[in-house]
């Protein structure tokens, strides 16, 4: 799957009042960016446009239904191709001038449209960000764009120079395995939201983190790499029960948003901390090493579910 990590940096050209977590405030702004940059029928709405199925904005915030089926039968959910990595700090004021910076992961085709992207983040700028000060939101430039630690874009000459600056990501599963006892330790720095019989979960056990790795994986794989790994699903899950706790400072934390769309605040939250499971986990591995660069659970797209692996012994 073709993966692209973007680092977008930024300076506010007026004084910008943001929320604690950003995620979702880039990401309303974003859309609509695009949305003006790509589309061709200004007043048609996305599902009765004769364009579709080719333009770009609805393959990236409204993606048609899938067509694919899950390993099991059942109807596959089409992911978005997109997760937006928000600023780490919790400011709510930055001051004119104020550099800040935030990453958007790319998943599949849309990696060669990468131009769009840019110019429609550029825009961005010009529409602004966050609450709005005499009349209007805060505006901000694109300086550059940086992709494997190489600068790809400046805002001065507003040149990309290597577009094609994603690599392939994929794992293979492993087959014949090694038998023995292992630690590995997580560390969730954005809420993460998983849901268990309905319910959201306030638990992290191993086998309910490996069902949520098995359907994030196989959804990003089966549409946008061509097929699911071939992975021995039921078996794989079975024997995470087998995988222990052993030591986890995990919490609930809520972080409010603001939907641009239903203009209102909302709490959206989940667990953040570290977690240490033990026991035999080696045929995990390359999943969750996976996982740690796309995000897990609910909400991805405004950067929810992103962990580390703090540990591995």
């Amino acid at each position: 799957m073709l993966y692209g990590n973007y680092r977008f940096k930024c300076r506010f050209t007026s004084e910008a009042r943001l929320p604690e977590y950003k995620g979702s405030t880039i990401r309303g702004v974003f859309g609509r960016a695009l949305k003006q940059v790509v589309c061709a029928l200004k007043r048609q709405a996305c599902p009765d446009c004769l364009l579709k199925n080719e333009c770009l904005y609805p393959a990236v915030f409204e993606p048609h239904p899938a067509v694919k089926t899950t390993e099991n039968g059942g109807p596959a959910t089409r992911p978005h191709p997109y997760v937006i990595q928000p600023p780490s700090d919790l400011k709510t004021i930055y001051p004119e001038a104020e550099p800040f910076a935030f990453n958007l992961l790319l998943f599949g085709p849309v990696n060669t449209r990468l131009s769009y992207f840019i110019y429609a983040l550029d825009g961005m700028g010009k529409i602004g960000i966050g609450k709005k000060t005499a009349g209007r939101r805060a505006a901000f430039c694109l300086e550059a764009v940086e992709s494997s630690g190489r600068e790809i874009y400046t805002g001065g000459d507003r040149k990309l120079t290597d577009a094609a600056s994603w690599t392939d990501l994929r794992f293979s599963p492993i087959k014949n395995r090694p038998n023995g006892n292992r630690t590995v330790t997580l560390k969730f720095e954005t809420p993460l939201r998983l849901k268990h019989n309905n319910r959201l979960s306030p638990e992290l056990p191993f086998h309910l983190l490996v069902r949520a790795m098995l359907r994030r994986s196989s959804a990003l794989l089966n549409h946008y790499d061509g097929g699911e790994p071939d992975l021995d699903y039921a078996g794989m899950v079975g024997r995470a029960w087998n995988v222990r706790t052993a030591d986890s400072t995990l919490g609930w934390e809520d972080r409010r948003r603001y939907s641009l769309r239903q203009e209102r605040s909302m709490m959206m939250g989940g667990l953040t901390g570290s977690i240490t499971y033990e026991g035999d986990l080696e045929e995990y591995l390359p999943l969750i090493e996976f996982c740690a660069k796309v995000h897990l659970g609910k909400q991805t797209t405004f950067g929810m579910g992103r962990f580390t692996v703090e540990e591995l012994k």
